[in-house]
């Protein structure tokens, strides 16, 4: 068996590079703080405006239950035609973009959703739709006619 005449070198850890890309981390805050001390000393005074309050988000479409016996829910609040048309008036002067999903129930009367639609309609909404289950039969590939 053969031994060792000479020691192993210790690895080293070179830290040039590291210390390259601290100095440039350095040199570009500093340059990017020189620029905004450049800004604040501009003499220049900009226009006030009232404050209008933090800016919100678009609000979620309103969900409008028609159930089988006429009961009638926003958001899962029961609501009458009248109660309805003034609520979305109101969403709707708020912001004019409101939708509106309108959910019957299969086994209701059409005209109960009718009316749910024209209040829609008379309260100003313009982005309506209803929602609807696809059938089973629906989905298969051959439908029968």
């Amino acid at each position: 068996m053969a031994l060792k005449t000479h020691t192993d070198e210790q690895p080293t850890l070179n830290l040039t590079p590291m210390i390259d890309i601290v100095f440039l981390l350095i040199i570009f805050f500093m340059v990017g703080t020189k620029f905004s001390e450049l800004e604040r000393k501009i003499g220049l005074q900009p226009p006030q405006v009232n404050d209008s309050g933090a800016l919100s988000a678009a609000p979620e479409a309103k969900t409008v239950n028609v159930f089988r016996d006429g009961r009638i829910e926003l958001d899962n609040r029961p609501v009458s035609i009248d109660e309805l048309v003034t609520e979305l008036s109101a969403a709707t002067a708020q912001y004019p973009a409101l939708g509106v999903l309108v959910r019957g129930d299969a086994n209701g009367r059409y005209q109960s959703v009718a009316s749910v639609l024209a209040a829609c309609s008379k309260a100003g909404v313009r982005k309506m739709g209803v929602s609807v289950r696809i059938s089973s039969a629906a989905q298969s590939p051959a439908v029968r006619r």
